[in-house]
């Protein structure tokens, strides 16, 4: 193939299908600035999806254009512009109803995309999990069902098949009068049917799995995407959990037990990263992956804080939490990254965020301090000075695997012991209470 833009003839030219255009649209109400930075993460998630972004442009228009969102005019100067570049993809910053796609690809004469479909396309070939290609083809699915969009040749690569026999496949038979278009339908709604029940069939698992650990106390990462919350979930377990500087690295849940410095066993889980309008296909799809954060004790809002958008993650990411039923979770901000900031900023940052915890989890500068936050998060710890009898050994013995011991002392009887003791483990040593330290020295 030659550099050159156009064939013998001159009419056709030769289109890059990676090489896209991006647009965005700014409505009165809309504030100009943040729809810039939007459309520059619209690219970063393009590159992710193995994409070139050769030019980008804001729409400002009074309302959307419910037939092709942008207008025709508008159209016509991005098929001229997309001519000129050569691009043969035009992705929307928004998601596009199945009438506006079908619009715009007709008169563009281009692949058209959505920011919905560059996300779904990510997750899809960044699923390595059974769990996790299943939730994404049923994102995926659910996505496709009213678009029917190139919808074979999307599924030709399919990680999971989504059964066998008559559900699954082009085997059913065309009713009286149904359409090609309505058989397509009913097949993928059978797919739907299939993939639920298999994921189902996880929940219950994971619901087994959870009951195995209900005495445990669970900690949660949560954050948007690249936030570097498998970094900190490495540091924290001694892991090697995939850690790449791109949007979903990590996709699946990943659960470890993990001893904190009092000697208390927790749960930690990493989950997927947040996004800005992030498709409502993939919260519904991703909910036995979600179950890890709506079930947990608490959270660990992990943000780059070397991101000058940081404070709008934030927000997005209260969005997500809102909208899975998780706001009410105690939650633990968690700035990541301070390496990456100059000290005067993280002085003025940490200054508007007194409660919060400042760490690089690269660099695992504050790490212990955020374990020891986490503890006091989870559990309410108290000195008590108890005495145990020689003849309850076993009761001495728990006590030192469950407590602090500050003191031991050998008396006639038995021992006598100055503990930091968990008040949930309080009422296990009870009969061998003699007095809390609070109590008689409330001062020290």
């Amino acid at each position: 193939m030659t550099e050159d833009k156009i064939l013998e003839n001159e009419d056709e030219l030769i289109l890059d299908p990676n090489q896209a255009i991006l647009i965005g649209v700014c409505l009165q109400k809309d504030d100009f600035e943040e729809k810039e930075k939007s459309l520059v993460e619209l690219e970063l998630l393009a590159k992710t999806a193995g994409l070139r972004t050769i030019y980008k442009r804001i729409q400002r228009r009074p309302k959307i254009d419910g037939g092709t969102f942008v207008g025709k005019g508008f159209l016509a100067e991005i098929k001229a512009i997309a001519h000129e570049y050569q691009a043969g993809l035009v992705i929307f910053d928004n998601e596009l109803s199945p009438t506006q796609g079908k619009n715009i690809t007709q008169i563009l004469e281009l692949e058209v995309s959505d920011r919905t479909e560059v996300i779904l396309n990510i997750f899809h070939h960044h699923a390595q999990t059974y769990e996790a290609n299943l939730q994404v083809e049923l994102a995926e699915l659910k996505y496709q069902l009213p678009r029917l969009k190139k919808l074979w040749s999307h599924f030709e690569g399919s990680k999971v098949a989504a059964g066998g026999g008559g559900q699954g496949g082009g085997t059913a038979s065309r009713g009286m009068g149904e359409t090609q278009l309505e058989i397509d339908k009913r097949i993928i709604r059978n797919q739907i049917h299939v993939v639920e029940k298999k994921l189902e069939a996880i929940m219950v698992q994971k619901d087994t799995q959870s009951k195995q650990r209900a005495n445990l106390k669970r900690v949660c990462l949560v954050g948007y995407t690249n936030a570097g919350k498998s970094t900190l979930f490495n540091n924290l377990t001694n892991s090697d959990v995939l850690v790449e500087d791109k949007l979903f690295a990590t996709l699946g849940s990943t659960v470890r037990m993990i001893q904190l410095e009092r000697g208390k066993e927790i749960v930690i889980s990493d989950t997927v990263g947040f996004i800005s309008q992030l498709p409502h296909h993939l919260v519904a799809s991703f909910r036995a992956t979600l179950k890890e954060v709506t079930e947990a004790n608490l959270l660990l809002h992990t943000v780059d804080v070397a991101d000058s958008r940081f404070e709008f993650y934030i927000n997005e990411v209260d969005k997500v939490l809102d909208s899975i039923g998780a706001k009410d979770i105690k939650t633990l901000l968690v700035f990541n990254k301070t390496d990456k900031l100059e000290a005067s900023k993280l002085a003025f940052i940490k200054n508007r965020y007194p409660g919060a915890i400042f760490i690089s989890a690269l660099n695992s500068d504050n790490i212990q301090e955020l374990t020891s936050r986490i503890e006091n998060e989870l559990h309410t710890y108290a000195t008590y000075q108890l005495f145990i009898p020689f003849a309850d050994q076993k009761s001495a013995s728990d006590l030192e695997k469950l407590a602090q011991i500050v003191a031991k002392k050998y008396e006639a009887q038995g021992t006598e012991f100055v503990a930091i003791l968990n008040e949930e483990d309080v009422r296990f040593f009870r009969k061998f209470l003699r007095y809390s330290v609070e109590d008689l020295y409330p001062n020290i």
